[in-house]
């Protein structure tokens, strides 16, 4: 009787190659479709209750973005895997400041001693608490553009994706057995 090797059972969940280009064709398509809501001069910044929401969306985006940069401080061998998500978490703070500074910002050392102190010491934990918090983000952003008006919430539910997304990258190397679909 022939012997054939086992077949590997395949992870559960989708594959990062896939979430990523699931998550930028979705954010594409919402960009897309903003362009055609521009000419109908219904202007996202035209209520009181739509400038709130887009300042507390840049603040919770410029708070994620101190945790990023504690990790990053913390455990600097994360780098290369931290840094895109954190850039892309500070662009995200950019587009919802819409070109303005909604808080002042905090001193860089006392911004940075008060963020170190709450960091893991242990890496892979750091990385759990950074991924708990933006999927909270993304789960408070997801109740949020409910309320918002269209460009608005546009912008709301790319930028949640972007953060489920970063989640699981985040958490990937804890699922499984480690192995990873870098092809």
């Amino acid at each position: 009787m022939p012997s054939y090797p086992a077949l590997s059972r395949p992870r559960p969940g989708p594959r990062r190659r896939s979430l990523l280009a699931g998550a930028a064709g979705a954010t594409g398509a919402v960009l897309l479709t903003g362009c055609s809501d521009a000419a109908s001069g219904d202007r996202d910044g035209s209520s009181a209750a739509a400038e709130r929401l887009r300042a507390r969306a840049a603040r919770d985006s410029a708070a994620l973005l101190r945790r990023y940069d504690a990790v990053l401080a913390a455990h600097a061998p994360l780098a290369a895997r931290l840094r895109p998500l954190r850039d892309e978490v500070a662009r995200h703070e950019e587009a919802f400041a819409d070109g303005e500074r909604h808080t002042a910002a905090p001193s860089a050392s006392a911004g940075r001693a008060a963020a170190q102190a709450s960091v893991d010491r242990d890496a892979k934990e750091a990385l759990r608490t950074l991924a708990r918090a933006e999927r909270e983000l993304a789960r408070r952003r997801e109740k949020q553009l409910l309320d918002a008006p269209g460009e608005l919430a546009r912008l709301l539910a790319a930028v949640a994706a972007a953060g489920a997304a970063h989640a699981f990258l985040l958490t990937e190397n804890d699922r499984g057995d480690g192995e990873r679909d870098d092809k």
